[in-house]
Parts: structure tokens; C-alpha cells; sequence
């Protein structure tokens, strides 16, 4: 079987605040975008992997990572891992961006 990834339009790179989330449904899965200061965008599952975790485009962004909001776990942008001390990860989105638009691939 093989698996086709969709490329899908999701808004306009000069629209993303910087250091702040944006979150998108793409197929009913919901997706939280970072533009952080060196202009990267970054995609994210937009759910703390903490089993009463919260919703990760209201956390706080420093460098390349984003603190859950009620946790406070900070969590890497880049691969969605969880930093030490605590444990887990979310699952991270290829992001394309072109002609100021910007696409998650799924």
C-alpha cells in the first residue's frame, strides 16, 4: 500500500504572527502554526501530549520551542519532543512555504 501526502494551503506566510500559534483543521485534525523569530514556521499537533494538557497555540514561544499553556512543558518546535524532565512527544508536520503562501504536507 502506498501512501499519498496531500499538500494543503493553509494561509498566507505574511498573515502568521510571529512567536504566537495559529491553529488549523486539515482532514479533523487540528494543527497549531509557529512563525518564530528567524521567519521559520513550524507545525504541530496542536494538543499537549500531557494526558490534561492544553492547547499548544496558546503557549508560550521561546526560540524554537513552545511551554504548554497549563503544564508548562516546553516542547520542540522541530521534532516535537518533549524536554527533560518531563516525557512524551507530538507529532510534527512538514511545512512548504511559497510565494507567501504557506502548505502543511500530510
Amino acid at each position: 500500500m502506498i501512501l499519498t501526502k496531500t499538500r494543503t494551503l493553509v494561509g498566507n506566510y505574511s498573515d502568521l504572527p510571529v512567536r504566537a500559534g495559529y491553529a488549523v483543521n486539515i482532514n479533523d485534525t487540528e494543527i497549531a502554526l509557529f512563525k518564530v523569530t528567524n521567519g521559520k514556521v513550524y507545525a504541530i499537533e496542536n494538543r499537549s501530549p500531557h494526558p490534561k494538557g492544553g492547547v499548544l497555540k496558546e503557549g508560550l514561544v521561546s526560540g524554537e520551542f513552545v511551554f504548554c499553556p497549563v503544564y508548562d512543558w516546553k516542547i520542540s518546535l522541530a521534532d516535537g519532543k518533549v524536554q527533560a524532565p518531563d516525557e512524551g512527544q507530538v507529532k510534527t508536520y512538514q511545512v512548504e512555504v511559497e510565494a507567501n503562501n504557506v502548505y502543511i504536507i500530510i
